[in-house]
């Protein structure tokens, strides 16, 4: 089983009348790669925040790595973010920015500048100053200083905000090296959908602080794919008569009432005509299928109800 590196229950954030975390409860894996989704204001960096120690809880409870209470404050080294902004400035070096913040976060072996700045390919910019980097290099530079040091868990906050799609895809490959390589656990925040996507494997969507769905990359996959959706009162006979009359493997029964078969050969009228026939009750069949954007909107919707 993977280890947990972080697990909240009930974590809620109150900033006077205004509730911006509300009850959430989410587990975060070793070595996985997950994608914060939800609209502007919907909670996510408050969740960031809080994980992280920039703000203070409200109510509820975490675990980092297994830990909680003030053993849980001390695991908080183990994290790596890049939430707010550093403060870089323009007139200095890469290197000598991340010197300064050495120096603040009390690390002495300054070799891990250099070693940082390779995992981000920055190493022949170290001696540019901070104004002539563009806007991808200033956020490679960011995810730099949030691997000072040696985090198992690092927290990103809209990372490819406003990056053209060279810088966007630089980034994801640095990802899925760090990941790959030292085994670093992302949660990274991002309004554009389809590049979070193409990084994470596992998704978390949260809407007016709460925390509505957790999925792994292949359940998204399944939820969002092209399917015939067939509503019936006896779904342990419909299978019967899918596999056996039909011969159709690529199915999954959803709930007591529902079956998304996803071979692309079933057509509606026949699967229809053969339940019938098999007497099964059928309520109804219909075509499913919706990209992500709006498998978010719809679960927004749902968390809106």
């Amino acid at each position: 089983m993977k280890e947990i590196v972080l697990k909240t229950k009930a974590l809620t954030k109150r900033y006077k009348k205004f509730t911006a975390l509300d009850s959430a409860d989410l587990t975060v894996y070793k070595g996985d790669i997950y994608g914060l989704i939800g609209r502007n204001g919907a909670g996510k960096t408050t969740l960031m925040k809080t994980i992280t120690g920039l703000t203070d809880k409200t109510s509820g409870d975490y675990e980092i790595f297994g830990k909680t209470g003030a053993a849980a404050e001390r695991e908080r080294r183990r994290i790596g973010c890049l939430i707010e902004n550093p403060s870089f400035f323009g007139s200095m070096t890469a290197y000598r920015n991340l010197k300064y913040y050495c120096l603040q976060k009390g690390i002495t072996d300054l070799s891990k500048i250099d070693e940082v700045l390779s995992l981000v390919n920055l190493t022949e910019a170290r001696d540019r100053k901070f104004k002539q980097f563009s806007l991808g290099m200033k956020q490679r530079l960011g995810i730099a200083f949030a691997m000072l040091d040696d985090p198992d868990l690092v927290v990103l906050d809209e990372p490819i905000n406003g990056l053209d799609p060279i810088g966007i895809s630089e980034l994801r490959d640095t990802f899925h090296m760090l990941n790959r390589e030292r085994g670093v656990t992302f949660m990274i925040s991002s309004h554009i959908l389809s590049e979070l996507y193409a990084v994470a494997n596992r998704f978390i969507f949260i809407d007016s602080g709460h925390v509505l769905k957790e999925l792994t990359k292949e359940e998204l996959d399944l939820e969002c794919s092209r399917c015939l959706v067939v509503k019936t009162a006896d779904t342990k006979a419909a299978v019967t008569v899918i596999e056996d009359k039909l011969h159709i493997s690529d199915y999954k029964v959803i709930d007591s009432g529902e079956i998304r078969v996803y071979d692309q050969s079933a057509r509606p009228d026949e699967l229809n005509r053969v339940l019938i026939k098999a007497d099964v009750p059928v309520s109804g069949i219909s075509e499913a299928g919706i990209s992500l954007e709006d498998y978010f909107k719809s679960l927004v919707g749902e968390g809106q109800k």
